[in-house]
């Protein structure tokens, strides 16, 4: 094996295009804890832009104030284990695996062993890549809004990535799901069990008759989003977009202000990555009672315009990069 290789690389933040580049760095060594992961697939998301850009102002606290602290690109990845470092015990190379983890737009990855999960081998590495972010954050979103059988719960944001797992995961739980999105994307929402609203054309924020709102783009205020719940209803908040400079967190903070003044449930929350969570995803998929529903795949030296479509806002489901063939 070289000593080196291919990898989306970030110097500075802006636009895909503008800001991403493939460079050769060196093939990283699994230290005491970690695997190194050969990768097969990497799937984009939300959370790509926002670091890609910087945005919010904010959280460059957190990943970088005048560069992003990780260069390489991508949090999703699933490929084959290679190499182990000491002291690692449940994983060893051969192992099928996928996580969310830094640094996925690269031809090797070494990350923590509590992070991946083995992929059942009824999934494709392929399919396996788009579940960790996306799958556990909806599962997580909807765990925490409480869906029941016989709900009536609402998604905003239904067409995207971490939507596309919502509305199924809520209609497996038996609920009435609709799903807000653009009229172009009402066919795939309903291919997903729920009824399509197109956000132009209707006005879902009067309606209080839903039991459960997930909130998946930020795009509506608190009082918006409220209305749309019957008088006990429930509202989750899942990221979004919010302001330039401190994203989704105001509005978060004044829905966890609110919510011990009224009768309606105002909760938002940060997805974590939980490998037992993504473990019941990947069986579900496994089982085919749940899809990744990827609307593109790009081979690897399309990574950039991979990622500049994901930032244009409008991708259907996942969209995954493939680095090698099964």
């Amino acid at each position: 094996m070289s000593d080196l290789m291919r990898a989306v690389v970030q110097g500075t933040y802006g636009e895909a295009r503008d800001v991403l580049a493939f460079d050769q760095i060196p093939v990283p060594e699994p230290r005491e804890g970690e695997v190194r992961v050969r990768v097969h697939a990497a799937a984009l998301n939300a959370a790509d832009v926002y670091i890609m850009r910087g945005e919010p102002i904010a959280g460059r606290l957190a990943f970088g104030l005048s560069r992003p602290r990780q260069r390489v690109r991508g949090r999703d990845l699933a490929g084959v284990v290679d190499a182990v470092g000491p002291g690692v015990r449940d994983l060893g190379p051969g192992d099928r695996v996928t996580a969310e983890a830094d640094g996925a737009l690269a031809e090797y990855a070494c990350l923590k062993e509590s992070l991946p999960v083995r992929v059942p081998d009824t999934v494709s590495l392929h399919d396996a890549a788009a579940v960790p972010l996306a799958g556990v954050t909806a599962l997580q979103a909807v765990r925490i809004g409480g869906v029941e059988s016989g709900d009536r719960v609402l998604v905003n944001g239904a067409a995207g990535g971490v939507g596309s797992f919502a509305v199924q995961l809520a209609v497996a739980a038996g609920a009435e799901v609709t799903g807000v999105c653009s009229a172009r994307n009402g066919g795939f929402v309903r291919s997903l069990g729920a009824r399509a609203l197109d956000y132009a054309a209707e006005d879902f924020t009067r309606t209080g008759s839903y039991d459960v709102v997930i909130d998946l783009v930020g795009n509506r205020t608190l009082r918006e989003l409220r209305g749309a719940l019957t008088p006990d209803g429930t509202l989750v908040l899942a990221s979004g977009n919010g302001t330039p400079v401190m994203g989704p967190l105001w509005r978060n903070a004044a829905a966890s202000l609110a919510s011990p003044f009224t009768r309606q449930r105002l909760r938002s929350f940060l997805a974590r990555a939980n490998r037992e969570d993504l473990g019941e995803l990947l069986d579900r998929v496994g089982k085919g009672d749940l899809h990744a529903r990827v609307e593109r795949t790009h081979p690897f030296e399309e990574a950039v315009d991979a990622l500049a479509h994901v930032a244009g806002g409008h991708a259907r489901g996942k969209v995954v990069v493939t680095l090698r063939e099964e």
